[in-house]
């Protein structure tokens, strides 16, 4: 009896396209499994995950209060944390002095003093998400040490780990604030957004006929729109006596209006190809309503695709606020946002002496690569076909 030197080589399985393993695995998954080997797509969440961990205990790992100012180091360069065997972790002291023919602040770094560091440090009491009374910091000076061979009444100096701005303001602060908000605003705006795109888009598909026509036509009209004027459009009407927090909300309903229109053509695309489906028209002849067809068997077999969808969407409502912040027309300080942040670089020659305040740039560079990274990932891994 003759036996296949094939059978049980998993090595063959695979180029046959079987795989014994995967058998048992549902959707979500199998989606999982293709994505925990692109590791580009692992490194992109793991940066997401960091960065709205540090906005959600933004008072933890903020070295200061998001409205303190050292008004005695005024665009004081950054003080990046160092180590050495003689001192440990620490960061060197920055000597300010007045320049007494240009009157401008010149800072030069002190190669015989350095402040010591300390992870988990104690530093200004502070309430976390304004319930929880704490004074520990994920990184600030070691008062201890620092007051060793001092007299115990000698005020602390202040660490710019980041550099300082035009009011003395920690850079590293207002960005660790400013994250809550620029990224909250993505999750809440998308979260409206799929609301509307699931719904329009899904009665859309799902109806047909006149009402696909007419709602079809209302989206184009939409997208025909150039966004950035309109955004500048709605945002100059906003009234300015409004608080803080109304325009925050009006921000994000803002954004939500204008961006549910993918969404709603991508869910109808689906809803057109699947609702002739066998397993549709039998729960239509069963006697299931169209609410329950719609939501509970058609939306989920394309769950995949409005995840990339809304993961390729994000980037753009935090773009959109941080553009309407940086032209003044968003929010407004004393709310803090790297929008916000960026309206401080509107001159040249500031940038030429204080380039540190462009750290916001680097913030949303790599939060919107890391969503589009994301999102690649998401759409490789979802894609039945790529293995």
């Amino acid at each position: 009896m003759n036996e296949d030197p094939t059978q049980g080589d998993p090595g063959n399985d695979r180029r046959s396209g079987t795989d014994p393993d995967t058998s048992y695995l549902s959707q979500s998954q199998l989606i999982w499994r293709r994505f925990s080997r692109h590791r580009v797509g692992r490194l992109a969440l793991d940066v997401l995950v960091c960065f709205y961990l540090v906005a959600l205990l933004a008072e933890f790992f903020a070295p200061l209060g998001p409205l303190y100012r050292d008004l005695d180091n005024i665009f004081c360069p950054p003080q990046l944390p160092r180590w050495s065997w003689n001192d440990g972790l620490h960061c060197p002291v920055m000597v300010n002095e007045v320049d007494p023919v240009t009157l401008q602040n010149r800072y030069h770094r002190d190669p015989d003093r350095v402040l010591p560091l300390k992870i988990v440090a104690r530093g200004d009491p502070y309430r976390l998400w304004g319930l929880i009374p704490w004074d520990r910091h994920f990184l600030g000076l070691d008062r201890d040490a620092f007051l060793a061979g001092r007299d115990p009444d000698t005020p602390f100096p202040v660490v710019h780990f980041l550099g300082a701005d035009k009011y003395g303001r920690d850079i590293l602060t207002r960005v660790i604030y400013g994250s809550r908000i620029s990224l909250s605003i993505g999750l809440v705006s998308i979260a409206i957004t799929l609301v509307l795109g699931i719904t329009v888009g899904g009665v859309s598909g799902y109806i047909g006929g006149a009402v696909d026509n007419v709602i079809q036509r209302g989206i184009e009209i939409l997208n025909s729109f150039p966004r950035l004027p309109l955004w500048l459009a709605i945002g100059a009407i906003m009234p300015r006596e409004w608080s803080a927090i109304a325009v925050y909300f009006a921000i994000t309903v803002v954004l939500s209006l204008l961006g549910w229109t993918q969404l709603a053509r991508v869910v109808r695309g689906k809803i057109l190809s699947l609702r002739e489906e066998d397993y549709a028209v039998a729960a239509r002849l069963i006697g299931a309503g169209h609410g329950r067809i719609l939501f509970r068997h058609l939306l989920p077999g394309f769950t995949s695709h409005i995840i990339v969808v809304i993961t390729l969407a994000i980037p753009g409502m935090i773009l959109g606020e941080t553009a309407l912040s940086f032209l003044g027309l968003g929010l407004r300080p004393p709310i803090v946002s790297w929008g916000v942040m960026l309206q401080d670089c509107m001159n040249v020659q500031v940038i030429a002496t204080a380039p540190w305040l462009l750290t916001p740039v680097i913030t949303i560079i790599v939060t919107v690569m890391s969503f589009n990274f994301l999102g690649d990932a998401l759409r490789d891994a979802s894609d039945p076909y790529n293995e």
